[in-house]
């Protein structure tokens, strides 16, 4: 009991930042239509913030705020500078255009910063253990629920409160017609945009505090994964994404704690074809298997 209460706890941590990145691709795809694969390089751009800013001294918490802000301002400039010259183009130009991006900034992080890993000192107390009864967490495991929680409740807030929020659910519906009643359509895209860096920024601190290193692929992995839980919970659905990403961080717990040794090989390949049969049966993904197609 105590290995599954464990199990469950370090599965919700991971598919915490699963869900945290899998929420900022589905809300640019729901506004604009874009996959986002250089979304995974603000990982990146909060790692290099806070490999550089913990060098100066400035205290970790601070370093930390500015990091994700960092990820905020390059969401933004990534879509003013390389996106809205393609938004009204093919859905063709706008993948491209996302994958010429992501090899842009990987390259540039190889070659003026470095192609190795650099560390990152990590405060002992994120990692600090807990024991509970006959099992224990760990500060950084109760610090990823929290922040996917808190992340996802003021997110949904703010979609159903507020003005803007009701513009990006309505734009998420019908954009041209949304365009049509004057609402500015470069602001609503530009928040969409801002929204999903600060995701990846939350899910950057997490994945770099786990690794406690920085490297220029850094987040190529996070955002496979990410983008395997927007299809498996739903396509253009939030929540969805979130249960997709969950589900799938549980997942990959779960085979790395039972599997036999032998099959360890394999897990990848095994939680992959879970997917496959899910989506098999469910090609809507698994908010249809209640919703159909509604979108949040």
């Amino acid at each position: 009991m105590d290995q599954l209460i464990s199990v469950v706890v370090i599965g919700l941590s991971v598919g915490g930042m699963y869900a945290l990145l899998a929420l900022g691709l589905a809300m640019v795809f729901a506004v604009i239509g874009l996959v986002n694969f250089a979304h995974g390089e603000m990982i990146a751009v909060t790692g290099y913030s806070m490999f550089f800013l913990l060098m100066t001294g400035i205290p970790f918490s601070v370093v930390a705020i500015f990091a994700v802000f960092m990820a905020i301002i390059a969401a933004v400039l990534m879509e003013r500078i390389a996106f809205r010259p393609v938004r009204n183009a093919t859905l063709a130009a706008g993948l491209i255009t996302s994958f010429a991006l992501e090899m842009i900034l990987e390259t540039g992080w190889s070659n003026f910063i470095s192609p190795l890993r650099r560390p990152i000192k990590i405060p002992p107390w994120v990692m600090h253990y807990w024991q509970i009864g006959d099992t224990g967490i760990n500060t950084y495991q109760i610090i990823a629920i929290l922040m996917t929680i808190i992340s996802v409740v003021t997110l949904t807030i703010f979609l159903k409160r507020t003005i803007l929020g009701l513009a990006m659910r309505a734009a998420a519906e019908d954009f041209p017609v949304v365009q049509l009643m004057g609402i500015r359509a470069n602001r609503v895209i530009a928040t969409a945009f801002a929204i999903s860096g600060m995701l990846a920024g939350f899910a950057g601190l997490l994945w770099i505090a786990q690794r406690s290193s920085v490297d220029p692929h850094i987040g190529l992995n996070p955002t496979i994964k990410a983008f395997i839980a927007v299809v498996f919970g739903g396509v253009g659905s939030l929540s969805g994404a979130v249960a997709g990403g969950l589900i799938l961080g549980i997942m990959e717990v779960c085979l790395r704690s039972f599997l036999p040794e032998s099959a360890m090989p394999f897990r990848e390949a095994i939680g992959y074809s879970v997917v496959i049969l899910v989506l098999l049966k469910w090609p809507d993904g698994l908010i249809s298997m209640k919703f159909g197609r509604k979108k949040d």
